[in-house]
């Protein structure tokens, strides 16, 4: 018989394989069968049901969008806002640019010069546009006056440069935790305010601090010449005093103010629970602010300076209403109603001199 030299084909690797690969066929498809009918099916059918129902109305409030917008999109552009005025005016600029910017989708931005002083004394975390990269950005420059309007959750543009004097918690008060977190203190600035108070203290108990801003200085000649206002008097300062006295048992009141002579010559302290802080002088408002800010609760008198203390104590605060005629200019650019949170106490103010040289 002759021998047979062909090649002999071995089938016994290929039959293993192919039951090595039926064998997965089998199993994915077990498990696409078991996942669609226990995961995937579920959601479908639910969502089926939902797209069935009629939609009810939904009625949203301006700070409800503000909330929705912020997270329904990635944030864009890059927004700024001017950086003019004092300590009250920077923190109020920062705070309605870093909510109106979230409201509209954008990235904020501060000048220098606004993160040169307010990173002073607070841990802000907005970061600061380099000055070559400010003369280059082609800005939008967009008004705001000092209240929260309707159009502001829709300003157009992807380069905005915010203007004006914005200071109105209308603006960021639905983001509020969101502010104040901006707005912590160092730690050498918290430190620095709770040692003072305690050094103050003295023999008493159970003391209640209440901070006292008295803003003068140029507004001394300002509201009454060119506003048609007045500032703080000595009436307003008693009985704002005297609310705090009657209600906490040891009430210690700490001021501050850029007229110190005058606070000294007119805060009745014959009880000795006044303490006055600090020089008198503007050159060291982050120290007078913090250690306001340090307090129970707050008394002020006019200016953005004294509002964003109470906004930050969080306490009760007292402020002087109505102290301009009803025909001040003023009023044009500023609304009560949107300076002063609403459980805040209003003490109207002494009209009477204004009203004397108005009449002659």
């Amino acid at each position: 018989m002759t021998a047979d030299n062909s090649p002999r084909m071995n089938h016994k690797p290929v039959l293993i394989g192919l039951y090595i690969v039926l064998f997965f066929f089998v199993v994915n498809m077990s498990y696409f069968y078991h996942s669609s009918s226990t995961v995937i099916s579920m959601p479908v059918i639910k969502s089926l049901r939902d797209a069935l129902k009629k939609p009810e109305p939904i009625q949203l409030q301006w700070t409800t969008i503000a909330n929705t917008k912020a997270t329904e999109r990635p944030l864009t552009g890059m927004w700024t806002v001017n950086a003019i005025g004092r300590l009250g005016n920077l923190m109020g600029e920062y705070a309605t640019l870093y909510a109106l910017a979230k409201l509209n989708g954008h990235e904020a931005y501060i000048l220098p010069e606004m993160h040169a002083q307010l990173s002073k004394i607070f841990k802000i975390r907005l970061p600061a546009i380099h000055p070559d990269v400010l003369k280059s950005i082609p800005w939008r420059n967009y008004g705001l006056h000092d209240w929260m309007s309707p159009e502001y959750n829709n300003i157009q543009g992807e380069y905005v440069r915010l203007t004006g004097y914005p200071c109105s918690f209308t603006f960021y008060h639905h983001i509020r935790d969101q502010i104040l977190k901006e707005f912590t203190f160092h730690d050498y600035v918290k430190k620095e305010s709770n040692d003072y108070l305690a050094n103050i203290i003295g023999d008493r108990k159970n003391v209640t601090f209440v901070g006292v801003h008295v803003r003068r200085g140029d507004y001394v000649y300002v509201m009454p010449n060119t506003w048609k206002g007045v500032i703080a008097d000595k009436g307003y300062l008693q009985k704002a005093m005297d609310y705090f006295r009657n209600k906490y048992e040891n009430p210690l009141f700490v001021v501050t103010s850029n007229g110190m002579d005058w606070c000294k010559e007119n805060i009745n302290n014959s009880l000795g629970d006044v303490h006055f802080a600090g020089d008198g002088k503007e050159g060291s408002p982050g120290r007078d602010f913090a250690l306001l800010a340090h307090c129970n609760h707050t008394i002020m008198t006019i200016g953005t300076f004294g509002i964003w203390v109470g906004y930050l104590v969080g306490g009760e605060t007292i402020y002087l209403s109505n102290y301009t005629l009803p025909d001040s200019p003023f009023l044009r650019l500023f609304k009560y109603e949107a300076a002063f949170l609403p459980e805040w106490i209003g003490i109207p103010a002494d009209l009477s001199p204004l009203l004397k040289k108005h009449n002659k």
